[in-house]
């Protein structure tokens, strides 16, 4: 896939491509980035109160459109994007539903873009900054092992964990089509990527999915940020 003005390839994990996307205040970027933008995607920047917010939405919203239009050889105004139940978008083009997976996660100066042509797909980005109430997000976030691990660790070390664990739960939640309204804390994320591996596999079993559905999650983690992409994968 070819770069952009403010993008670039990151990672490509079993045909599931992640793309970066540099959320950097860049006047010429976001003039760029306006003119993808609809008429209501216009109006909905218009309402974040935040400076910040604006950008990344904007830098955002204009690359998948372009990466999107791209991958399905249509033209940006054929081109529409919506939300299903939970939040999980997914595309239209001259008004027929597309079966293309992709998501957005942005955080800070870094945005990633997650997609793929035939599989449900998440991705999670955090910038790696302190937290507040960090003990308090602990124990409202993650299940008994995670928070005992957790617990022998401090510092940067402790951040950092939190952090690669925040983002694979976000990403397989937002994989699966959940989004918010899924609890976290009810699941665990794989021992293998606790300790540090940077690829697992999960299945949703305790909580109402069909057990045969396996994920292949991903640790996209830089120096810079915490990521994660999460991916449908073949039947157990």
């Amino acid at each position: 896939m070819e770069a952009g003005d403010w993008w670039r390839p990151h990672a490509q994990v079993d045909g599931v491509v992640i793309v970066h996307v540099d959320l950097a205040a860049d006047s010429a970027n976001e003039e760029a980035a306006w003119s993808w933008l609809h008429d209501a995607e216009r109006l909905r920047w218009q309402r974040f109160l935040h400076e910040g917010a604006q950008r990344q939405y904007l830098l955002c919203r204009a690359a998948l459109r372009s990466l999107l239009c791209d991958a399905l050889d249509c033209r940006n105004g054929d081109l529409a994007l919506d939300s299903a139940e939970h939040g999980k978008p997914y595309a239209t083009v001259d008004g027929r539903a597309v079966s293309f997976g992709f998501n957005v996660s942005h955080s800070g100066c870094h945005g990633l873009i997650a997609l793929s042509h035939d599989r449900r797909v998440g991705v999670d980005v955090e910038e790696l900054t302190a937290q507040r109430n960090l003990d308090l997000l602990i124990e409202g976030t993650f299940g008994p092992n995670e928070q005992t691990e957790l617990a022998a660790l401090d510092g940067s070390r402790k951040l950092r964990l939190f952090f690669r664990l925040w983002t694979i739960k976000e990403a397989l939640s937002k994989a699966h089509g959940w989004g918010l309204s899924l609890d976290v804390s009810r699941f665990e994320v794989p021992k293998n990527l606790r300790d540090g591996e940077t690829t697992g596999r999960f299945q949703f079993c305790d909580l109402g999915e069909p057990g045969d559905t396996v994920w292949h999650v991903s640790n996209l983690s830089t120096d810079s940020f915490a990521a994660a992409v999460a991916h449908e994968g073949n039947r157990a």
